[in-house]
């Protein structure tokens, strides 16, 4: 297969460039849907990291110092470069990850969308917020909000600019310095997004990319960073927590997810089956928030399961730098052969496929059918671990709390999706799941996609939150102003203090009375 004509030498020389790394070391990137080496990636050392972190962390005391309105102008310039020049950045996410072009494309949808939202609210939610003083009238207190210094950002292979760029908008908007270590596989469309940011005026050397295996570069990054932003697994998820406590820095933590969707008696076959089959295959199953549980009512579980398995054995896989297929590849053979064991461990224990359930060399080294199942029981990797492919469980239940029970029966709570007619039903189904998205006749787009609404996870999914107000303030440090017009808080040295508690309770009574405190 040939690799798109925007990928060419000299694009991948500049990307390369931008990578801090002394070049002692590489990494042979391949072209997922081959095979083949595209370039070889440079590698960072923990000196690397350093040096990037001394680069951004100069750069920041001036892009702080700039008016936010001139930080936000590099912004809407990038916002319409982007837009003008989006197609290399998705012909590199092909290239790298295997994502259908659908899936590559609305990636960058939500680089778009999360800086159009930070452009529109940052002066709102950034702005000096004056509050009652602890004496009306004579004193004033003021909430400042300052950069908490230079962030470190590590993302994941399966979406590399949701949780790269998407998430260093907000932290360069509040005036810090980034550095982002994008997982060795899907560096270069980050890469693209990092050039695309300097054409639009970004600073020199704020926003730094280092490369390198997690165990490798990942403790110098926390240990340079004011603050982490972490996508990924659980258990790794838990290292860059610990290592941000011992540093008393914040984190936030986006982990894994074992996502329930739950079918109601009154549900809309028709939507929720689309739904339901987006929801779970929707780049190969390679996402945080894809459903990997379906709970489908005893009344309706043969029908939905056959009309499910008519949709997922339909689905177009193919390798296509076009619109044609709607499934690609997983990310690499040992992603495949992750998922694998997980479907054959639940055959050898008496789970049945009902579609799928094998790997297509065929298509490509890494490709895998959408697979559906039914028999799953607790003894199955599947039923608790996160198998993160094209595999889903379809469960049955007799009443509503037994399938309320089931789906928290887990220790992630990521995103959970209810279908219904009755709209107010399937709310008050939805709110009784411990999960920290709840999607009401939508898989998970509804709410990642609201831009203005934090999104985090529940249990053992995750630590903080991106998106809304709360995104774009946890990369500040809260500045706590306070005025005292004239001096009347502290007791008269020349009379007894008797006469101070007197006068302070007439205060706090007459304030009580007039209800300002």
């Amino acid at each position: 297969m040939t690799l798109p004509a925007s990928i060419t030498e000299q694009r991948l020389s500049d990307l390369k460039g931008l990578i801090t790394s002394s070049g002692a070391t590489t990494y042979d990137l391949l072209e997922v849907y081959t095979g083949e080496v595209i370039t070889k990636l440079p590698q960072s050392t923990a000196e690397d990291v350093a040096k990037a972190f001394e680069q951004s962390r100069a750069a920041q005391v001036g892009w702080a110092a700039q008016p936010l309105s001139k930080r936000l102008a590099v912004m809407k310039r990038f916002h319409a470069l982007l837009l003008d020049n989006y197609e290399p950045v998705v012909d590199l996410m092909q290239a790298e990850t295997g994502k259908a072009r659908r899936m590559s494309f609305e990636e960058v949808c939500d680089v778009w969308m999360t800086t159009s939202h930070y452009i529109k609210v940052a002066k709102r939610v950034l702005g000096e917020k004056k509050r009652g003083g602890v004496v009306p009238l004579a004193s004033t207190s003021t909430e400042v909000r300052v950069p908490v210094g230079v962030v470190g950002i590590i993302s994941p292979w399966n979406f590399p600019l949701a949780t790269s760029i998407s998430d260093a908008m907000p932290a360069l908007i509040g005036g810090n310095g980034v550095v982002i270590k994008p997982d060795n596989k899907s560096t270069l469309c980050v890469a693209e997004c990092v050039r695309l940011l300097y054409q639009a005026g970004l600073p020199e050397g704020l926003l730094q990319i280092v490369c390198g295996e997690g165990p490798d570069v990942g403790p110098a990054l926390i240990d340079h960073s004011d603050s982490v932003m972490f996508t990924g697994s659980t258990a790794t998820g838990k290292l860059v927590g610990a290592r941000a406590g011992e540093n008393l820095i914040d984190c936030t933590l986006e982990l894994g997810g074992k996502n329930p969707l739950i079918v109601m008696e009154d549900a809309d076959l028709t939507e929720t089956i689309a739904g339901a089959t987006f929801g779970t295959f929707l780049n190969a199953g390679q996402a945080c928030m894809h459903i990997e549980r379906i709970y489908v009512p005893a009344s309706l579980a043969e029908e939905f399961t056959r009309r499910f398995v008519e949709a997922a054995s339909a689905i177009e896989v193919g390798a296509a730098y076009d619109y044609g297929p709607t499934m690609g590849s997983l990310v690499s053979v040992h992603q495949m052969n992750q998922v694998s064991s997980h479907v054959e461990d639940a055959r050898s224990k008496g789970a049945t496929v009902l579609t799928g359930g094998k790997a297509r060399p065929d298509l490509g080294p890494a490709f895998y059918e959408p697979t559906v199942l039914k028999d799953v029981t607790p003894d199955m990797l599947h039923a608790t671990e996160e198998t993160f492919g094209p595999v889903v469980t379809i469960h049955t239940y007799d009443t509503i709390d037994e399938a309320i029970a089931l789906a928290n029966d887990t220790d992630y709570g990521l995103n959970a999706s209810i279908w219904g007619s009755d709209l107010k039903a399937a709310e008050r189904v939805g709110r009784r799941i411990e999960s920290g998205n709840i999607n009401i006749n939508d898989p998970l787009a509804c709410s990642y996609a609201s831009k203005a609404t934090p999104s985090g996870g529940f249990k053992k999914s995750g630590v903080g939150a991106r998106h809304g107000d709360a995104g774009l303030l946890k990369y500040t440090e809260i500045q706590h102003v306070a005025v005292l017009k004239k001096q009347v808080l502290g007791a008269p040295v020349d009379k007894p203090y008797e006469d101070h508690v007197a006068s302070a309770l007439k205060g706090m009574r007459f304030m009580r009375k007039i209800r300002l405190r």
